[in-house]
């Protein structure tokens, strides 16, 4: 076997299929771009999924790429075995109608005998079990002895992910030895020792699976193959696991260091060793590709995979935080597979460490919280945590379910994970429309499928706001009709249509059609397919029939709204690059009518300079004038121009290119103003944070800017006429008012102190004597909490030793305090006790120390009945502390 680095493995896959005529194609992120159905990318073939279903053109008919890939299902493995991760490469090429199985079989067994250099008789195939066409290539073609090709049935040879494109799948295996295998002499590969270790998957995409599991053949086939990179290299490299190989064994012996450990001298360390070494590989890419932090979708996914890794860290004795120093040890080992993590560590280390920080100051709290669950149940005889507590860690503590269960797990306890369920779907169904997560298709498109066929819709609003067309299709309920008449919903595909369709961070277009003696109110316009323009329309008179020649008309003030604001996002996108750092990318947008909208990577608020600053340079760049133009070309040809690519945009061979001037150059769809002067002017609203290290700003453009500038004038006008003096004065007005409202404050407050001094001095005379101890038990006018345990506690020294209990009532709240004098309080007076139960008659609760409690009520017309019980407690108490005294 050749001995290879990752590196080397990946730049020698991806040099063998570019040799085959296949275009190198980079990693796309793990969040896959404009589907909904998935919630990250799992393999290869997820950036493709268009081209294989038909609803999108490849630029490229045959494509190689090395896939950095995140699934979960193993997660509860990771770290229990040295084989399970959740981040992997994923080495493929694909064939989008191109070749089929006569090529690929042979150039995969080229490529492990010749250049990975595997030894050919320790070489096994699998095939599905009725695919002799495999069969024959393997047998008769490249000469595998039939005794090593091994016929396997649907749930381990036939790829599927519910209703779309499959086919019978072909797996090479290495034969590892008998040491490594079971005691069964007709082992072979299916069998689930870990004699047979797979290599590579080739995955012959040759029919349709419908929603009742029926098969057609495809007229266009396809091949998507897989190989993990990662267990690849363990086998060239002779390591025992993927996290010994020279990409991963750095990252783990970091944390090992760390921990004070040697990797292989402890089992339970090893286990949190591989969690923290797969976690952070996630974490590090997640990051990158803008996932962020949260309680649900994408972001808690990252959520647990960071606070499962620093759990494990204090499992192993690592105090602090700890995770970036991994963090750290990751960039420096990917980037040379991935020159995009440049620029990008700040961004990626700021994130992770403040949610790590988030994470310390909860998790102390939380396992308590746990402990005490546990012991509970533990004396009631159950060892299951309850659904409901385990989901208030998780909505209260950030403790993610799978952390909770490990946690349990360790005790001997399970998570009740159906009530667990239950409570997630009630707090979403409370916050949001649920949507779907998983699945193959995102919406029912197949009725679309005939119309791009026949060469979709022409998009012409980039030069007219009004064009006359025909009918193309009409679609109610997902089901083509012929006609439709008024007050009736309907979705419009047109032959050639001015109506922008949503996309890029830009809203869709609205407007009217308009035919002979009818009319429709286009709401929404979307593109379902690629070159398929929906139009989202309400017949407000007559009846529309397909082929029905009809006007399409854009509103126009409203298009050339959305124009200004689109400009100018692009304007702001580079003032910020260049005033804040080329760290600054974009998260997030949205370009409309009423406003724009823009999420950017920055680690900290802007200052007041900051933003005026960055709202002066667009302006300028406004009043330039410069010329707004857009060309068409070849991707690679714009990037080495140096056009910057925009957020939620997926880029073919042919881009189109936004220049504006020689001051801005990006790869934009959307629609344009024609010169920067157009914008008029901007003005930016407001500037906020989103999540740990986004921040957002929110601007408007044209006469919407003049009218926040007239908003504001008027504002200004007003308040300097209740102030009495002239606008430009206001602020010294302001200051000035504040500082008298400062010294009535303190006039206030001195009369306040010398009114709470005479009050104290009248109830220090109505405390009453019970042996040696004062005891006060009284109402009193107090501002607030802290005021009243200020006036106890100079009561308390003045009467020496003593008890005082006050109250004071604040509108619909009650205040309680109790002080005793430390030398005497104890159990059996107890300051704590005492408040605690006279707070239930007012309806509340508190608590505290022996010598100093406090609490708050609902019910203050129940404040008298409280301070007579408190009075009458600590009366009985004393007398029976004196009683005893004096025998």
């Amino acid at each position: 076997m050749k001995r290879l680095t990752a590196d080397e493995l990946r730049q020698q896959y991806l040099q063998f299929f570019k040799d085959k005529g296949h275009a190198v194609l980079p990693s796309a992120p793990l969040v896959p771009h404009g589907d909904p159905t998935l919630l990250l990318t799992g393999a290869g073939m997820i950036p493709f999924k268009p081209y294989f279903l038909g609803h999108e053109q490849p630029p490229y008919t045959r494509v190689t790429t090395c896939q950095r890939c995140l699934r979960t299902v193993d997660f509860d493995h990771v770290g229990m075995t040295d084989r399970h991760g959740t981040f992997f490469e994923m080495l493929g090429n694909f064939s989008f109608g191109d070749y089929f199985k006569e090529e690929v079989i042979p150039w995969a067994w080229e490529f492990v005998t010749e250049h990975l250099e595997l030894p050919e008789q320790k070489l096994w195939v699998s095939i599905y079990h009725d695919d002799d066409e495999a069969f024959a290539i393997w047998n008769g073609t490249i000469g595998v002895p039939e005794s090593r090709i091994v016929r396997l049935g649907r749930e381990d040879n036939f790829w599927q992910i519910g209703v779309g494109p499959c086919g019978p799948c072909s797996e090479i295996y290495l034969d590892r030895g008998r040491e490594h295998g079971c005691d069964d002499p007709h082992c072979k590969p299916g069998c689930d020792c870990d004699r047979f270790l797979e290599i590579w998957n080739l995955v012959f995409i040759q029919f349709y699976q419908d929603e009742r599991g029926e098969l057609t053949t495809l007229e266009r086939k396809g091949i998507d193959t897989g190989m993990g990179m990662e267990r690849t290299a363990a086998l060239l490299q002779d390591v025992k696991s993927i996290f010994e190989i020279d990409v991963i064994r750095p990252v783990l012996d970091t944390a090992a260091g760390l921990a004070g450990v040697e990797y292989g001298s402890d089992s339970r360390a090893d286990v949190s060793l591989r969690v923290i070494t797969d976690h952070c590989r996630g974490i590090t890419f997640l990051v990158h590709d803008g996932v962020l932090p949260s309680n649900e979708g994408r972001g808690y996914v990252l959520r647990r995979l960071l606070r499962r890794a620093a759990r494990h860290g204090r499992l192993l004795g690592i105090e602090g935080q700890f995770l970036n120093r991994i963090v750290d040890v990751v960039l420096r080992q990917m980037r040379p597979g991935y020159p995009e993590l440049e620029g990008r560590e700040e961004f990626i280390k700021k994130v992770v460490g403040l949610e790590e920080q988030r994470f310390h100051e909860t998790l102390d709290q939380g396992t308590a919280i746990l402990k005490q669950l546990m012991e509970k149940e533990g004396k009631k005889g159950s060892t299951q945590i309850s659904g409901r507590d385990a989901f208030r860690l998780y909505d209260t503590f950030g403790f993610p379910l799978e952390l909770t269960r490990e946690m349990a797990a360790e005790q001997g306890f399970s998570v009740d994970e159906d009530s667990f369920a239950e409570a997630m779907e009630a707090q979403r169904q409370r916050a949001r429309a649920a949507r779907s997560e998983t699945g193959y298709l995102g919406e029912q498109v197949e009725v679309y499928k005939a119309l791009q066929d026949q060469g979709g819709s022409e998009f012409v609003g980039y030069t007219d706001l009004q064009t006359d067309t025909s009918v193309m299709a009409l679609v109610r309920d997902n089901e083509p009709v012929e006609a439709v008449g008024p007050d009736q919903h309907v979705v419009v595909v047109l032959a050639e249509t001015p109506f922008y369709p949503e996309g890029g961070g830009q809203v869709a277009d609205q407007g009217v059609l308009i035919w002979e003696q009818g009319r429709a109110e286009v709401k929404d316009v979307k593109r379902p397919l690629e070159g398929v323009v929906a139009h989202h329309a309400v017949i407000k008179a007559g009846t529309l029939e397909v082929g029905d020649g009809v006007q399409a008309r854009v509103a126009e003030n409203e298009r050339w709204d959305t124009a200004r604001h689109h400009t100018a996002t692009h304007l702001l996108h580079k003032a910020l690059k260049d005033l804040l750092g080329d760290h600054v990318n974009q998260s997030g947008s949205y370009v409309g009518p009423d406003r724009l909208r823009f999420d950017f990577t920055h680690l900290e608020a802007l200052t007041g300079e900051e933003l005026r600053a960055v709202e002066r340079r667009i302006n300028e760049v406004i009043m330039s004038n410069y010329p707004v133009e857009s060309s068409v070309k070849d991707l690679e040809a714009a990037k080495e121009m140096g056009a910057m690519a925009l957020f939620g945009e997926k880029y073919g061979s042919a881009v189109r290119v936004i220049q504006i001037g020689d001051y801005s150059l990006e790869l934009c769809g959307g629609t344009h103003v024609p010169a920067t002067g157009s914008v008029g002017l901007l003005r930016i609203v407001s500037e906020g944070s989103v999540a740990a290290g986004v921040r957002r700003i929110e601007a408007v453009a044209g006469h919407l800017a003049l009218d926040v500038l007239q908003e504001m004038d008027a504002v200004l006008e007003q308040t300097a006429s209740v102030l009495n003096t002239a606008p430009e004065s206001l602020a010294d007005a302001a200051s000035r008012v504040v500082e008298q409202r400062r010294g009535f404050e303190r006039e206030l407050q001195q009369l306040r102190q010398k009114l709470s001094a005479s009050a104290a001095d009248d109830l220090v005379q109505s405390a009453e004597t019970i042996g040696d101890v004062s005891l006060l038990v009284s109402e009193v006018d107090a501002g607030d909490m802290e005021e009243l345990r200020n006036m106890g506690d100079s009561l308390r020294n003045r009467l020496q030793p003593a008890v005082v209990f006050l109250g004071t009532r604040n509108g619909s709240k009650v205040n309680l305090v109790g002080m005793i004098s430390k030398d005497i309080a104890g159990p059996e007076l107890h300051a704590g006790d005492v408040v605690r139960t006279v707070a239930e008659i007012c309806g509340g609760g508190g608590g505290g120390r022996p010598d100093m409690a406090q609490a708050g009520g609902k019910k203050p017309d129940k404040l008298p009945e409280a301070l007579s019980e408190a009075a009458k407690i600590f009366r009985e108490r004393l007398e029976g502390i004196q009683g005893r005294v004096e025998k």
